[in-house]
């Protein structure tokens, strides 16, 4: 259970400031535990700091050990470290020996977590960390069988659960299943000991009754990262064309396309295979494989979803379209004269979607959560992706569900489209961190306490008389 009151003290002149860190209540025996910078060094006290959670963070994003080698790419993922300084060496001490004084850093830091008790050593395992079981218990999960109402607005409800049953008694029609399913592996960035068919059945059993309460044309986008390989190998697992048959033959879904969602600002990685043994490009892409259980019917519409035309082509359109003729590819691709000169309402978009990883709106949840001592999601999708997946492939007043909710993106860009939507998440300071993303909603009520963090009280403009 989620105890607020655990803080990291810094000390920054000669006074003390305190931080409430997101998952500083996982040091339960140690509620204060000092963390000394030198006091003539704010701007080094705020760097530690921004170092500190951004290790909590990552460990606590895997269910399993975590490699150094992978810590360093998830540092630089976050910008907790710069990757030029992780890879530079310097001469130090006496022997003027070289060594990497980022990752001196990184390594200081895990033993000051190790002596909190938030991490610990994997036995027999060099270089491997992982979360302590009493860091792990700081997530509340949902018992078995055991649904509740998170929060709720006029548009839809966010459940605390890990069960399937509040989809299997829905009783109305699921127009779209949008949702990014947590990788449950035991080796960061590597299967371990989960085979990729035990991945594919926990996919699967999650969204089963979901598929099976989509209308005749629904779509089901599944948001799934490419960046997974065999163990200690530069060679990629390939999960998602094993999910893609899997899909096809157990629910008799239909493949629309698998788009990509192109990163513009992920940082480089895999460090290990890309920065480090040269074997690998950096990673920067995702992809949403997007089925549907009735291609004849899909509700998918691209004029829902049209961009500026660019200022060559509306050049062309006011010209009256193309001057002259061609042809290439061997005829199967022709211009004619007044080709291009229609005036239409925007440009189609292509099946790459280009969206920053990081966006305001993330920011600003991750921002409201630290503030209430709450942890964050590890890896939420950006809004801007959640939106357009949801316009495009449904109409307004359509149902939209998210079965791994997390941080309720999903359910944010539905309220923000006007569709109604569910979403279900088991981690119970993550609907309550969610909540904050809804105030002012209409209708918006909130149910769940987390610890020391009371429910998500509604703001109201002047005048809003949706109080109930």
């Amino acid at each position: 259970m989620l105890l607020v009151q655990n803080y990291y003290i810094i000390r920054t002149y000669n006074s003390f400031c305190q931080v409430n860190l997101p998952t500083g209540h996982a040091l339960i025996d140690q509620p204060k535990v000092s963390f000394i910078v030198g006091a003539d060094n704010p701007a080094g006290a705020a760097k530690q700091l921004n170092l500190f959670a951004a290790m909590i963070d990552a460990y606590g994003a895997h269910d399993g050990p975590v490699t150094n080698v992978h810590l360093y790419g998830a540092l630089a993922d976050k910008g907790a470290v710069d990757l030029a300084s992780l890879l530079a060496k310097v001469p130090v001490g006496k022997a003027k020996q070289k060594h990497s004084l980022a990752k001196r850093s990184v390594r200081w830091m895990q033993q000051n977590l190790r002596r909190a008790g938030v991490i610990e050593r994997v036995p027999e395992a060099r270089g491997k960390w992982r979360m302590s079981d009493k860091a792990k218990a700081a997530l509340t999960a949902a018992e078995p069988d055991v649904t509740l109402v998170g929060f709720s607005t006029n548009l839809g409800l966010a459940l605390w659960t890990s069960s399937n049953k509040a989809f299997e008694a829905l009783g109305e029609p699921i127009h779209l299943l949008l949702t990014s399913p947590p990788y449950p592996i035991r080796e960061a960035r590597a299967y371990g000991a989960v085979t990729p068919q035990q991945y594919i059945d926990f996919i699967c059993g999650a969204i089963e009754p979901i598929v099976k309460n989509l209308a005749p044309g629904a779509s089901v986008a599944l948001n799934v990262t490419n960046d997974c390989f065999q163990s200690r190998s530069p060679a990629r697992v390939i999960s998602h064309e094993r999910l893609c048959v899997a899909l096809e033959d157990r629910f008799g879904l239909s493949k629309m396309d698998s788009l990509i969602w192109h990163k513009t600002s992920a940082p480089p990685g895999p460090i290990q295979w890309a920065s480090i043994n040269r074997m690998q490009l950096n990673q920067g892409y995702e992809l949403v494989l997007w089925f549907t259980n009735d291609p004849s019917k899909v509700f998918s519409d691209n004029r829902r979803v049209l961009q500026p035309h660019s200022e060559k082509h509306l050049e062309l359109i006011a010209a009256g379209g193309e001057k002259r003729t061609a042809s290439y590819s061997d005829g199967a691709y022709r211009i004619k004269e007044g080709s291009f000169g229609n005036i239409t309402p925007g440009k189609i978009p292509t099946n790459v979607l280009s969206f920053a990883h990081s966006c305001a709106d993330q920011r600003q949840y991750k921002k409201r959560a630290r503030e209430l001592g709450l942890p964050v999601h590890g890896a939420p999708m950006p809004l801007r992706l959640a939106k357009f997946l949801i316009e495009f492939l449904t109409e307004p007043g359509h149902l939209v569900v998210d079965r791994f909710a997390g941080s309720m993106t999903t359910a944010k860009a539905a309220e923000l489209t006007g569709r109604r939507w569910l979403a279900a998440e088991m981690m119970a300071e993550y609907v309550r961190g969610g909540a904050e993303r809804f105030r002012g909603t209409l209708g918006f009520a909130s149910t769940l306490a987390v610890g020391g963090v009371g429910p998500c009280m509604p703001t109201f403009a002047s005048g809003d008389d949706t109080r109930h």
